[in-house]
């Protein structure tokens, strides 16, 4: 048994949903979300200094909180630094949130997914690896989404229901005009408008299914709690969660709309 806690990390808001869908599941468990505010996005930095950032911060959260299993709920941290941190803190276990490409292209009919997400995780060349091993005569058509990022991130908590809509419309748009019968969410934040997503799937035809992953990591933290016996004592009251915004400022309107949404009240971090 072991009360230390499952820590969830991502450079924004990418980690709630992740950590609600894992704390819902298991309510005695001590879930910690840190969200890196002070240097997204991930997704534009050059490689090796994603990784000196991702491995700084690794050491300040392990300093402070020390998990029992570290989460990057971050697809771009995941593509580009989960082995750097492994081989760097050999000790900890950690989980990462590869995008959902083999599930999607396992079910794909048309032989045709499409991935979206940041530019580090779609120029990634796990994406293609994991391809050629599942399907190799399908295709999966990468596409950075910048600008969906960033909405994301910073609007789509406060936005109506018509700009969520407008915001993925394209995405599905560009399925059907190149027959794609999958979309795969390659970027946590995206979780924020995974609703939308289905919608926009419904008013296009339906043909289209929407893949994220979050259920398969709460599964895999899970499966490792387990296995190491490494889950809190079974007699421990529920325990709520904590969220830690990197930086000195006071937390802005938008992360205490999106954290009281997960049932958070975020709490500023200077590292």
């Amino acid at each position: 048994m072991d009360r230390r806690p499952v820590v969830f990390w991502d450079s924004g808001i990418g980690a709630l949903p992740y950590y609600a869908h894992f704390a819902g599941r298991n309510p005695r468990e001590t879930v910690i979300c840190v969200a890196d505010r002070a240097h997204f996005p991930y997704g534009t930095r050059a490689l090796p200094a994603l990784r000196a950032l991702l491995e700084r911060l690794c050491g300040r959260i392990v300093a402070r909180f020390d998990p029992k299993v570290l989460a990057l709920a971050c697809n771009t941290a995941t593509v580009s630094g989960i082995a750097h941190l492994r081989a760097v803190f050999p000790d900890r276990l950690f989980v990462g949130t590869f995008p959902a490409v083999k599930p999607a292209l396992e079910e794909s009919r048309s032989g045709r997914v499409i991935l979206i997400g940041t530019e580090r995780t779609v120029e990634d060349q796990s994406i293609d690896e994991t391809a050629r091993r599942v399907r190799p005569e399908c295709r999966v058509l990468k596409e950075a989404a910048t600008a969906l990022v960033a909405f994301a991130e910073e609007r789509a908590c406060g936005a109506s229901a018509e700009e969520r809509l407008a915001a993925v419309l394209p995405a599905l748009r560009r399925c059907e005009a190149l027959g794609a019968d999958g979309l795969v969410l390659g970027c946590t934040h995206f979780l924020f408008l995974r609703d939308d997503f289905i919608a926009a799937a419904r008013e296009c035809g339906g043909g289209v299914r929407i893949y994220d992953s979050v259920d398969g990591v709460t599964r895999r933290i899970e499966s490792l709690l387990d296995e190491r016996a490494l889950r809190a004592p079974p007699d421990a009251a529920p325990q709520g969660g904590r969220i830690f915004l990197t930086g000195g400022a006071p937390p802005e309107p938008r992360w205490e709309a999106a954290a009281a949404a997960a049932g958070l009240s975020p709490e500023a971090w200077p590292v």
